[in-house]
C-alpha cells in the first residue's frame, strides 16, 4: 500500500527535501517534485531522490504540441516513473506528448484535468474532468491527475486501468487550505483513487513519518 502514498515535497531548497526523504525513508514509494523545487534544484535532485524512491513529476505541461513532447522526451530522460500534463492544451498537445512518452514504456504520462483548488461547481468541474479524461484516454495516455469525487465516474468512463491520480488528500482535523474538493485517505481509496498525494499533512506535521504511517493505515483498512 506505501507505494500508492506520494509525498509533495513542496518546498524550496534540496537540503529540505532529502531531510524529508531520510525522515520518510522506506515508508513511503513515492515523492512528487512539483514546480517549486524543481525549478530552484532541478535535474540533479531528481536524480538523487530517485536513488531511493520513485519519482512523479508534475510540472503540468501546457504548451504547443511540438514543446510539450520534446519536454516529454526531457522528462524521460531523467528516468521519472511519472510525469503529467494539462489536459486543457487540447488533444493534439496530448497526442503528441504520447507519442513521446511510448518512447519511455517504464513512465506514466498522465493528465491533469481540473485544479483541486478551482471553486467551479461540482457538477461542473465533474463534466470537465469526464471530458478531458476521456480526451487523454483516446490521445493514449496512461490516467488523469483528478479530484477524488471524480476518481470514480472516471474509472466508470474509462476503465479501470486507467490510473486516477488524486490530490487533495486531508484528514481529522486539518486545514483544508487552498483545496476546495478533499477527501480522506479511506474514501479517496474506496472512491477509486489509485493513488494519493499528500503534502502538507506529512510535510507539517511533528512527526512526518507518524502521519504518512497514519495515512497508510486508513488506507489499509478500507483496502482490507
Amino acid at each position: 500500500m506505501k507505494d500508492r502514498l506520494m509525498v509533495a515535497l513542496d518546498v524550496n531548497r534540496a537540503e529540505d527535501a532529502l531531510a524529508m526523504r531520510d525522515n520518510l525513508g522506506d515508508s513511503i514509494g513515492w515523492f512528487k517534485i512539483g514546480l517549486r523545487l524543481f525549478v530552484a534544484e532541478g535535474p540533479a535532485l531528481v536524480a538523487t531522490i530517485r536513488q531511493q524512491h520513485r519519482v512523479f513529476l508534475d510540472l503540468k505541461f501546457h504548451d504547443i504540441p511540438n514543446t510539450v513532447a520534446q519536454a516529454i522526451e526531457s522528462a524521460g530522460n531523467l528516468g521519472v516513473e511519472m510525469v503529467n500534463v494539462h489536459a486543457g492544451g487540447g488533444d493534439a498537445m496530448l497526442a503528441a506528448a504520447a507519442e513521446s512518452a511510448a518512447a519511455f514504456p517504464d513512465m506514466k504520462l498522465i493528465a491533469v484535468t481540473v485544479l483541486t483548488s478551482d471553486p467551479m461547481p461540482k457538477s461542473q468541474a465533474r463534466d470537465v474532468a469526464l471530458r478531458r479524461a476521456a480526451m487523454a484516454q483516446d490521445a493514449g495516455l496512461d490516467g488523469v491527475v483528478c479530484s477524488v469525487h471524480e476518481a470514480a465516474a472516471i474509472k466508470q468512463v474509462c476503465g479501470s486501468d486507467f490510473l486516477t491520480v488524486t490530490p487533495g488528500i486531508r484528514w481529522g482535523d486539518q486545514d483544508v487550505q487552498d483545496q476546495k474538493r478533499v477527501a480522506d485517505p479511506a474514501s479517496a481509496i474506496a472512491g477509486g483513487s489509485d493513488y494519493l498525494v499528500v503534502g502538507r499533512p506529512i510535510l507539517h506535521a511533528e512527526n512526518p513519518r507518524s502521519a504518512a504511517l497514519e495515512a497508510l493505515s486508513m488506507r489499509e483498512s478500507i483496502a482490507a
